[in-house]
């Protein structure tokens, strides 16, 4: 089982999703972060799961529509790590927390 590691910019990704859930009065928005964390999870048992991008990364699909979001991530076999690096919604154009070239 992989071990899953959050980048401290991720905690600016999830503060942002949170005050735009709010912002729009969404329906528990403490209960969509817990379901992108859970969809995360997933990582630690099928790491490879998410479609291929760029520079070895990876992109997790999770929900869909107004409930999608995307996580970028990065797997190292060698040490069995996922790399959470950048999470957005899917209506997002990119990775705000993230330079271009990442």
């Amino acid at each position: 089982m992989a071990t899953i590691e959050l980048a401290p910019k991720v905690a600016d990704d999830f503060d942002r999703i949170l005050d735009h859930l709010e912002r729009h009065q969404a329906r528990d928005p403490e209960g969509r972060i817990r379901d992108i964390i859970d969809a995360i999870d997933v990582l630690a048992h099928s790491p490879q799961i998410g479609r291929p991008v760029r520079a070895g990364k990876r992109e997790l699909i999770i929900g869909r529509r107004e409930r999608g979001y995307v996580a970028l991530y990065r797997y190292v076999e060698v040490i069995d790590t996922v790399f959470i690096l950048a999470i957005r919604s899917q209506r997002e154009a990119g990775y705000p927390s993230q330079a271009p070239n990442t």
